[in-house]
């Protein structure tokens, strides 16, 4: 009995030591994961932000479940053992707590329901998209495409070990990050030309499947220059785990001048591009 309730005291502790971490961990710097990481990566869009709060929210509803199953069991176990009730109650019905055990359920689901589904159409897509990037998956890297700038075209592949610079991330740096803007809406729409992939960019609340024949649409918004990394999240076959994609966020004037260089590079016009003549209208 002594034993029991030791592993039993222990049991306890280690819950409430997980829960109390849980609640005081921070998220990890944004970008990038980290070592021994125990939260989400610091929220760098709009769109994860909410994600962030959300994923809070419902924790808290699931620590109260928890301790509130946890001392109705230990109420259970203690007031009504066969020690104390000898002779065990009959009842077989009780309106009340019937009513009770149904409708609180419901009431939490829909208080989880009702945010979820603002969050869900919010990150579906951008009524005000300011450009556009298509993402293009392949086995093993990923293409991009800049449709309001003449279709400037790149190609990502991870950096090998040996060629990585000091500070950037193994199995998450690239050979040509994507260059995006700061504090633009920005429209995503990811395709692949084999099989399905997935383009993940955790610290932006970005994933979005890529299916061959098919676009997908999303968007992001983001706050702060940097480099945010994310990787293939299906499973794409041998090589899954090395696609990696890296974002580079810019102030805008630098993105103005490296989509200039970049379209020189590649000899294309400005002046015929969809934006400009946009623009020109």
């Amino acid at each position: 009995m002594a034993f029991g309730l030791s592993r039993l005291r222990g049991f306890r502790a280690a819950v409430l030591a997980f829960i109390g971490l849980a609640i005081m961990a921070g998220p990890a710097a944004a970008g990038q994961p980290e070592p021994w990481q125990m939260n989400m990566q610091d929220p760098a869009s709009p769109v994860m932000t909410q994600i962030y709060d959300l994923h809070n929210y419902i924790t808290i509803i699931m620590i109260g479940i928890v301790l509130l199953v946890m001392g109705l069991l230990g109420y259970c176990i203690f007031r009504f053992n066969a020690k104390k009730n000898p002779t065990p109650s009959k009842t077989s019905h009780n309106t009340l707590l019937e009513i009770a055990w149904t409708a609180i359920p419901v009431l939490i689901l829909v208080a989880i329901a009702v945010p979820s589904f603002r969050l869900l159409y919010f990150m579906d897509r951008t009524q005000e998209a300011e450009m556009t990037l298509k993402v293009i998956g392949h086995q093993w890297y990923w293409s991009f495409e800049y449709p309001d700038h003449g279709n400037v075209a790149l190609d990502s592949f991870m950096k090998y070990p040996e060629d990585l610079e000091e500070g950037e991330p193994r199995l998450l740096a690239v050979d040509t990050p994507v260059v995006l803007p700061e504090d633009t809406n920005i429209r995503i729409i990811t395709t692949a030309s084999d099989v399905i992939h997935s383009f993940a960019i955790p610290a932006l609340g970005l994933k979005t499947d890529a299916i061959p024949g098919r676009l997908n649409e999303t968007w992001v918004r983001v706050e702060e220059p940097g480099m945010y990394y994310g990787q293939c999240s299906e499973l794409c076959g041998v090589n899954h785990g090395f696609m990696p994609a890296a974002l580079k966020i810019v102030p805008k004037d630098e993105f103005e001048a490296w989509m200039s260089e970049t379209q020189a590079a590649q000899g294309i016009d400005p002046a015929q591009t969809p934006a400009t003549e946009l623009a020109s209208r």
